[in-house]
């Protein structure tokens, strides 16, 4: 199941995981807006912060992957927290105990960034966008407290280049010098990451 699959990096991980073979389900507030058919590819109207709209669905389900988003909104927000709430009742009702949630790299800075990115990162990365990282940084909190097979994604400056195979991975460390990463890039990593036990309850680093 398929939380915020109308972004760029949703939309990514939903063709993808269809090419790979997988049934995947995306959570979306408006279908009429949404493009992509599949087999494979089921469409529940559902909003993150209405648990009733999906909690149906979240049954039978093996994972979860969340790529929650304000869009280019940076007022104030409780999407993420709230929303990740809700998805965690919701997956615990039903049982489902494996959840990737993408989150943010410049949330925090540290000394493997290199001068120049981490005070990219904070003097203006962290200003610009402070009201969302926030908000992430209680999702992530929230997360952290759960018993689930988590798995936070942290990932530089995204970008629309086309899929490489050639990044970057660090679980529980830090990346040297993450500048930016591929949203086809990303999207390949989280989805091969699905059954990787090394990852759970682990916060991961991606950069090229």
């Amino acid at each position: 199941m398929v939380f915020g699959g109308t972004g760029g990096t949703g939309k990514e991980i939903i063709n993808q995981a269809l090419a790979k073979g997988f049934a995947v389900t995306a959570v979306v507030r408006d279908p009429a807006l949404w493009s992509i058919q599949h087999p494979s590819l089921t469409i529940c109207k559902g909003d993150v912060l209405r648990p009733s709209t999906f909690e149906n669905e979240m049954i039978g389900k093996v994972a979860v992957i969340s790529c929650l988003g304000t869009g280019k909104n940076l007022k104030p927000t409780t999407i993420y927290s709230a929303g990740i709430e809700n998805i965690i009742s919701a997956m615990n009702k039903a049982n489902v105990k494996r959840i990737i949630c993408l989150s943010a790299g410049a949330l925090y800075t540290n000394s493997e960034m290199g001068f120049l990115i981490k005070m990219l990162a904070k003097l203006v990365v962290q200003n610009m966008l402070k009201n969302l990282y926030a908000d992430m940084r209680v999702m992530e909190k929230k997360l952290q407290a759960t018993t689930l097979n988590y798995s936070i994604i942290r990932p530089p400056m995204l970008s629309n280049k086309p899929f490489s195979g050639h990044y970057r991975t660090a679980v529980n460390t830090h990346i040297k010098r993450p500048f930016s990463i591929s949203r086809a890039d990303l999207a390949h990593y989280m989805i091969s990451i699905l059954n990787d036990a090394d990852t759970y309850n682990s916060i991961l680093e991606i950069a090229h």
